[in-house]
């Protein structure tokens, strides 16, 4: 998946609907993109076509998403008004338009049955889905870090806590980047007052550098921010965001600002500048806003650390590790553009043979954390990998997953037998547990949605897995019907006395 154009698209979107005042469903279109992007090679706007929304909204959907059939007609509704927006901003042309909306009148009366339909769940929703929605999707499967209690600002002195190792943009695309700040091309017209009598070096890097170190460090008297207060406590806000390396919620991090400013802090007026300075990115709006670091800040703060003689490692490039590197770097937590550039050079590296072979055989014996990935992976790859992943069959471990990943792209399959299929659920609510302990509320509802039934959960103390005991009681923690919760915490007492014996 192309997250670049994605995230473009989706900006672009929210603009035109503010702009004509009309409410826009962002997270459902850019669900549309994301799966368009990864399963029907659609790489931007003008790919869309009325057999799109076919696959999308009947196949794809019914497949991956957990949604009751109830839900369709939201969807729908937010393609139709993509699709308007398709076509007011040139994508499409009206002819094809027209096309997209007889299309989703007609997807509309069939999508309820295809959602409700578990002929079309395969193994991708109707068992990865009490993990959530997005079970096989990366963003699930990989940890992109946590945002920490921020109650005391990070303190900048070289005895503290060292900072993670930091993923760097390579040098062609940080000066890609670089060409697009507004803040560099008014340096260049000598419009920036508190720039002025910088010497910065000719090289675009240098420049920059140069120019992060005087934001951070200088006295720009609320030049940068529109707050002097503010503009006093860059370096431990950078500091802050660099850890992280995540996106912080804007209400923390106003919150954050507050506490070292001691005045209230204009949030949304402070990341706009950041942002045209170049040096945080904002996702999402309003309540779910987010900003974090732009490639280029982190390697301009890096630059900045180093020449202060802290210690700021730089990670490997997990696109020329090996398939158990690949994993174990992923486990470590990667933010997800990072993460997604990694795992896209890994497989260009590769045949898709080649890949899922090596994939396959540092999966095999994982703990199922690092086989969900492992997996994920692999679900990326087309027919070409048929031969390496039907090698799958032969492993206990995997045999599901090959299952699972052959049936998806309609390839002659064995059927899941009971056991494989007990096996298989357990293995894939063991993928669960890290994000279901953190949000316990979500995942319960992600099994009212879709979890294993009854009958189901009753047997799993018999599978032969690890994780099994542990899979039962937080299923017992977890299950909203107390019935259903009950029989497996007696399922869960089983395990552990099978495991003593």
């Amino acid at each position: 998946m192309s997250i670049e154009w994605v995230n473009s698209a989706v900006d672009d979107l929210r603009a035109w609907g503010r702009a004509r005042d009309v409410e826009v469903d962002a997270d459902e279109v850019r669900l549309l993109c994301d799966y368009a992007s990864d399963y029907l090679n659609v790489n931007k706007l003008a790919d869309f076509t009325p057999e799109t929304f076919d696959e999308l909204l009947l196949s794809i959907y019914p497949r991956k998403v957990i949604a009751p059939p109830e839900s369709a007609g939201e969807t729908v509704a937010a393609a139709r008004t993509f699709v308007r927006y398709l076509q007011e901003s040139g994508e499409v042309e009206g002819g094809a338009a027209t096309a997209m909306r007889e299309r989703l009148d007609d997807i509309e009366t069939l999508m309820p049955d295809a959602l409700a339909d578990p002929a079309n769940f395969g193994m991708a929703k109707s068992l990865f889905g009490s993990i959530g929605p997005e079970a096989l999707e990366q963003s699930v499967a990989i940890p992109s870090g946590e945002v920490p209690d921020l109650g005391e600002a990070p303190c900048d002195c070289p005895g503290c806590a060292p900072r993670p190792a930091v993923r760097l943009a390579a040098p062609e695309a940080l000066e890609a980047e670089l060409r697009d700040i507004p803040l560099l091309a008014e340096l260049d017209r000598g419009a920036v007052a508190y720039l002025e009598g910088l010497s910065v070096p000719a090289d675009p890097l240098g420049r920059w550098s140069t120019v992060v170190a005087h934001l951070v460090e200088g006295d720009t008297g609320g030049g940068v921010t529109g707050s002097a207060g503010v503009d006093e406590e860059l370096y431990d806000l950078f500091d802050m965001l660099y850890r992280v390396q995540a996106p912080v919620p804007a209400e923390v991090i106003g919150e954050y600002l507050e506490e070292l400013v001691d005045d209230e802090v204009d949030v949304p007026a402070v990341l706009a500048r950041l942002t045209w300075c170049g040096l945080v990115r904002v996702t999402g709006d309003g309540a779910r806003a987010a900003a974090g670091l732009t490639p280029a800040a982190v390697w301009a703060l890096r630059e900045h650390y180093l020449a202060l003689g802290l210690d700021a490692p730089q990670a490997p490039d997990l696109a020329e590790a090996d398939a158990r590197g690949l994993i174990e770097g992923l486990l470590d937590g990667v933010p997800t553009e990072l993460a997604e550039s990694d795992i896209e050079r890994w497989l260009a590296a590769r045949s898709p043979g080649e890949a899922a072979a090596q994939l396959f055989a540092a999966a095999s014996g994982a703990p199922a954390v690092a086989r969900g990935i492992a997996v994920t992976i692999v679900d990326r790859l087309g027919a070409e990998a048929e031969d390496a992943v039907r090698a799958g069959l032969d492993e206990a471990e995997l045999r599901p997953h090959a299952i699972h990943w052959l049936t998806a792209r309609g390839l002659p399959t064995p059927q899941l037998t009971h056991d494989e299929l007990l096996w298989v659920s357990v293995d894939m609510l063991a993928l669960a547990m890290p994000a279901a302990q953190e949000a316990p509320e979500i995942f319960g509802e992600n099994m009212a949605a879709s979890g294993p039934p009854a009958h189901l959960i009753e047997e799993m103390w018999r599978v032969d897995h690890p994780d099994v005991a542990e899979v039962l009681e937080l299923l017992g923690r977890s299950l909203p019907d107390t019935t259903t919760a009950k029989a497996a915490r007696k399922a869960a007492f089983k395990a552990r006395s099978r495991r003593i014996r």
